[in-house]
C-alpha cells in the first residue's frame, strides 16, 4: 500500500470512528423523555391540622441523568401555576389570587439542579443528594431533598419529597401569614416517569 493510500485509509478510519463515537455518545447524553401521563407533581399541606394534597395539571420536566457519573446529570422542572388543583373551582380561583400564589404576575415556578451526588451507603444506583435552586413567586432559595431512581421496563422512574415553608415564599400574605388556619410547612411530591 502507497503511503498516500495508507494515510486515506487511516484518515477514513479514523474519521468513521470518530462518528461513530459521537453518534453513541450523544445516545447517551441525551435527555431523557418524560412520559407525562405517568408523572405526576403534587403538594400536601395542612388546612386545620387535617393533610389536604393537590396537584399541578402542567409542568415541564427536563431531565439529563447519568447514573454512572450522576454528578455530570441535570434536570430542570418548570410549573404552569394556574395549573394548580385543589378539586374544586371556588377554591382554584381563590389560590391564584395576589395574597396566594399571584399567578397574573408569577405564572410560573421553577426547580434546577446546581448537584446531583450519589448517597453514601445506599445501593449503587438508587438513591440521590439533590441540591438546586427552586423558584415560587418571584423568590429564589437554595435547596436539597434525596431523590429514589429505579427502573420499571424501559422507563426510569425519579421520586422525591420536598419539604419548605410557604411563608417563604410569600404564600400566604396578610391575614393568611397566620399558620394556624394553613399550617406553614408544605411538601411538593415528585413522581418523574421518563425513557
Amino acid at each position: 500500500m502507497t503511503s498516500t493510500r495508507f494515510l486515506s485509509h487511516t484518515l477514513r478510519t479514523t474519521a468513521f470512528g470518530l462518528i461513530a463515537l459521537g453518534a453513541s455518545w450523544s445516545a447517551i447524553a441525551a435527555p431523557l423523555k418524560p412520559d407525562l401521563a405517568k408523572s405526576n407533581v403534587t403538594i400536601v399541606f395542612k388546612q386545620m391540622s387535617v393533610p389536604v394534597e393537590a396537584k399541578f395539571k402542567q409542568f415541564t420536566p427536563l431531565i439529563d441523568f447519568n447514573s454512572a457519573q450522576p454528578e455530570t446529570s441535570k434536570a430542570s422542572v418548570d410549573i404552569a401555576i394556574p395549573s394548580f388543583d385543589l378539586g374544586d373551582p371556588e377554591y382554584n380561583k381563590e389560590v391564584l389570587k395576589k395574597e396566594w400564589f399571584n399567578a397574573q404576575q408569577f405564572p410560573k415556578a421553577s426547580f434546577v439542579t446546581s448537584s446531583i451526588k450519589a448517597s453514601a451507603g445506599a445501593p449503587a444506583g438508587s438513591k440521590y443528594d439533590v441540591a438546586g435552586k427552586l423558584t415560587i413567586k418571584g423568590k429564589t432559595t437554595d435547596v436539597s431533598f434525596p431523590l429514589s431512581v429505579k427502573k420499571e421496563g424501559s422507563a426510569q422512574v425519579f421520586e422525591g419529597n420536598l419539604p419548605i415553608k410557604r411563608l417563604t415564599y410569600n404564600i400566604g400574605e396578610g391575614e393568611w401569614k397566620d399558620t394556624s388556619m394553613v399550617a406553614d410547612e408544605i411538601v411538593i411530591k415528585f413522581h418523574l416517569v421518563a425513557n
